[in-house]
């Protein structure tokens, strides 16, 4: 294991660095500081040939032009080996008439699991993995979700989120909830009451996209 992935379990967190390593993947050796200059969706699942696990690589696959128009790269990762990750490749390939476009990286050892925080550092398997970092151009951990081995994902909450997430790095403005490309963006709260434009909703008030 490299110095970058001693890392405790479980204490990445958003601001954090990304942990940097190598590891062989679908597409070849890939190391994640090659990321830096675009967003990177580094995501986890608990094993090959699993019913939920593939049908959110497909739903990812289906979608990979709109995370590539956001200027986010996809990487995945799971215990197996590249062997298990390239034969699965292919059956979804086969079943579902869908190519997998992103690499998909082997974690055998659950180093990269443990040092992400992906998996207990005490755990003797992966049933637990099912995580999404949403790393920055900057190799900065923006923010993560977390779900049970036996519930999906949603690829459109996560290209929600990505979208709201480079929103608000560039313009000076919250999001609300439920917020999506297009729709109105929160004010800033104002900081004095000279500030302040609208007494009745200073906290909470909507304006256009900038």
């Amino acid at each position: 294991m490299s110095d970058e992935l001693r890392v405790k379990s479980g204490s990445l967190r958003i601001g954090d660095r990304a942990p940097d390593f190598q590891a062989r993947t679908t597409h070849g050796p890939v190391k994640l500081s090659d990321y830096r200059g675009r967003w990177l969706l580094f995501f986890s699942h608990p094993a090959d040939f699993t019913p939920v696990c593939t049908t959110e690589f497909v739903a990812l696959a289906r979608h990979q032009e709109q995370f590539e128009a956001l200027d986010c790269a996809l990487l995945g990762l799971s215990v197996d080996s590249l062997y298990a990750h390239l034969a699965w490749v292919r059956a979804i390939e086969d079943r579902f008439d869908v190519k997998i476009p992103f690499p998909i990286v082997e974690d055998p050892s659950m180093a990269v699991g443990r040092a992400f925080g992906m998996i207990d550092e005490n755990a003797s398997d992966s049933a637990a993995m099912r995580t999404s970092y949403f790393i920055d151009p900057e190799g900065i951990v923006r923010a993560t979700t977390c779900y049970p081995h036996n519930v999906g994902r949603s690829v459109e909450e996560m290209l929600r989120l990505l979208a709201a997430l480079q929103l608000t790095e560039e313009k000076d403005v919250l999001t609300p909830e439920g917020w999506r490309p297009g729709d109105d963006v929160l004010a800033i709260p104002a900081l004095s009451a000279k500030e302040t434009v609208r007494e009745d909703d200073w906290f909470c008030h909507l304006v256009k996209t900038p």
